[in-house]
């Protein structure tokens, strides 16, 4: 079976649509390294959007690379996103509003179709990712501050299963583990790939 086509033979994007649409899912075995910290203190809400890029030849995932200077994860590949500020009225408002800031894609071209489980991050965050696809023509402007790079990554490698690797770092103690979807040099994991691990599941998981 052609991963792009979905578990049950539809189209990916057809599948992925009419799942987020029957509701909340039951989410998968980790969502995120930051549970643990949940529990102990509040996490901070942010956002991202999870651009799913409609292409003639098949659709395609929008991602951004972190210029390297940065303080938090620098050169790290992500989400256009962010932690949600007092004028935002809800994740799916600063998923948006981020979106726009970073990479200036304008939210005329982002079809919102609903948002995969929270991803609780181990630096203190609860992630809502806000699934949107989007329509070109794509005309961006990336900050050059925050964003190296955008680049897009066929939607069927992240739903090939032989594409997913899982890890796992001693780190400050405690065992840490995390997911991984190397793609042409771009070594996609942590949070980014946790997300796209959801998205594979929205798919797959029937019960």
């Amino acid at each position: 079976m052609n991963p792009a086509s979905g578990p049950h033979g539809l189209p990916a994007l057809e599948q992925i649509r009419r799942r987020l649409a029957e509701g909340p899912r039951r989410d998968g075995e980790f969502n995120g390294d930051g549970r643990d910290l949940a529990r102990s203190r509040p996490p901070k809400p942010a956002a991202v959007l999870v651009p799913l890029v409609v292409r003639d030849e098949a659709p395609s995932v929008l991602l951004t690379r972190r210029t390297d200077h940065l303080h938090h994860h620098p050169g790290e590949i992500s989400f256009p996103g962010g932690r949600l500020e007092d004028g935002d009225a809800s994740p799916l408002h600063a998923a948006l509003r981020e979106t726009e800031e970073e990479i200036g894609l304008a939210r005329r071209h982002v079809e919102l179709i609903g948002a995969l489980p929270d991803y609780f991050t181990g630096t203190g965050f609860r992630v809502t990712p806000v699934v949107g696809v989007v329509h070109p023509p794509l005309e961006l402007t990336l900050d050059a501050f925050e964003v190296a790079e955008a680049f897009e990554v066929p939607l069927a490698h992240f739903l090939d299963p032989r594409n997913h690797q899982e890890h796992s770092i001693l780190h400050e103690g405690r065992m840490r583990r995390f997911h991984a979807m190397p793609w042409h040099g771009y070594f996609i994991w942590g949070a980014t790939a946790g997300i796209l691990m959801s998205l594979y599941r929205l798919l797959h998981d029937d019960a």
